[in-house]
Formats: C-alpha cells, structure tokens, sequence
C-alpha cells in the first residue's frame, strides 16, 4: 500500500461542506481501441466523519472513483467538489493509501522512521518525533517502534502503512482494499483498529472493498456501483450501534438484513428467472 496526501488538517473552503460531493460524475479511460466511459452519472455526496464504504464487481470503476475524489485522476465530466472547492488536484488534508503496502514501505527505515516519512520535510524534528510518538500509540504499535519492517507481520506492516497516513494528520482518508490480501483473523483485527481510529480521530473514510461483510460491519452507509458505464445503483445506511464487535454484530438481525440487501444489489442469490 501506497501513501499519498499533503500534510494540512483542514479540508478547504466551507467548512459546512460535505467531504465530498460528487455530480453526474463521468470518467472515460482511453486504450487501444478507443475511450471506454467507466463511469457515468455518479452522484455521491459524503459528508464530514462519515464512514463510506464503495462495492461493486470486477472493473466496475471502484478504484478509478476513488482516484478522481482524491484527485489522482480527472474526470472527463460532471463536478468534484471537496469541502466544497473544486477538485483539480489531490486536495489538502486527503490521504490516499493503496494496497502495496510491501512495495510501499522503505525496507532500510525503522517503523518510527517509516512513519515519520510523509512529515518530516514540514516539521521540526522534535515536533515529527512527537506526532510520530503519538500516531504509534493510536495504532498499537509503540513496542516495534525500532524494527525493520521485514521483522514485522503483513498485518502489523499495514498498521504502519495506516500510521503513516494518519501522521499526517487527514481530514480524510481514501482506502483502497487496505486489508484484501490479509488472512481472516488479521483483517477482522484491523477492521476493529480502523474502527477505533476513526472514533478518535474523526476521519471520514472511503472504503473500496469487494468484501460485504467487511462493507457492512464498518460502514455508516454502503454504496454499490452497478451497470457499464457504472453509476450508484444502490445505497444503504447502516444503522447498527458503535462500538462494533465481530461476533454480537454479525449476529444482529440489521446486520443480516443489510448484509443481504447489500448481497442483492450485487446481484449474487437474485434468480434470474
């Protein structure tokens, strides 16, 4: 997983404004033969420290969302607004984190320094190792400050890949199937983190996963995308209390509901009859 993000705290413009908003939102992707639209007629409005997270099948343009709101990638139509100022680029306070985290952490660094990576050219170095110090403990990992990441778990490489972001201190964090290539139990461990994060930190989070479970348990509301080109064909608020807990939540009978409406928009045990 990879990292990218300016380190300012504040959205920009209104500060009443959603995180972001998204009108008849159009990409079209050029290759070989041609353009393909990948999307057309997206409509999404996020608001402040909520929890989004975006499904879909395979090459349903999920990911190419997520880079156009976090201003990866232009849009070929429509409006982008974050906090209520046009996206022309990646805007202030957003973080994007991919999955290659193997690929994206500096093999010869220490967990502090790893951290440390994306603030230490803004901050004096007292003040980095302070807010390094401090986004450590946010994640659990204090006691592996001085390692090397090739002595650490994927699950415990992905916290500092997650502490790197959060090092920077984002009104926002975009999250691209973050814990995909993770075995059961360590997801399950880091979707309680990320939970725990987002509750002192107050980052609003959107999420790409093919995982319903994981959509559901987490999220404030789920998005699907459906058709070709791909639009929100449906959306469904999540309302189940916080603190989540892996087993009594997936036990509840909301839970199961919308795990099987989200199942359905999806298009899976829907007879075609």
């Amino acid at each position: 997983m990879s990292t990218t993000a300016t380190t300012e705290t504040a959205l920009p413009a209104n500060p009443s404004a959603a995180s972001f908003d998204c009108q008849d939102l159009e990409v079209t992707l050029m290759g070989a033969t041609g353009g393909a639209v990948i999307l057309q007629h997206v409509n999404l409005r996020v608001e402040r420290g909520e929890f989004v997270s975006i499904l879909g099948t395979s090459g349903s343009g999920k990911t190419t969302l997520l880079r156009v709101i976090g201003g990866l990638q232009q849009a070929s139509g429509g409006t982008v607004l974050c906090g209520g100022a046009p996206v022309t680029g990646p805007p202030k306070g957003v973080v994007t984190v991919f999955q290659n985290y193997t690929e994206s952490l500096l093999p010869w660094r220490t967990v502090r320094r790893n951290v440390g990576l994306g603030i230490e050219r803004d901050l004096s170095k007292a003040e980095c190792a302070t807010r390094v110090e401090e986004t450590l403990a946010i994640v659990g990992l204090e006691a592996y400050a001085d390692e090397y990441p090739s002595r650490l778990s994927g699950g415990m490489q992905q916290r500092v890949q997650i502490a790197r972001a959060l090092a920077m201190r984002p009104s926002v964090l975009l999250m691209d199937e973050p814990f995909g290539a993770l075995d059961a139990m360590t997801k399950a461990s880091l979707q309680d983190q990320l939970q725990q994060v987002q509750a002192v930190t107050k980052t609003t989070i959107v999420f790409v996963t093919h995982d319903v479970e994981e959509a559901v348990y987490l999220s404030d509301r789920v998005i699907v995308l459906q058709g070709r080109p791909a639009q929100v064909g449906f959306e469904l608020a999540i309302e189940l209390e916080r603190p989540r807990h892996q087993i009594t939540t997936k036990e509840h009978a909301d839970y199961l509901k919308a795990r099987h409406r989200t199942y359905e928009a999806l298009g899976h045990g829907v007879s075609n009859a």
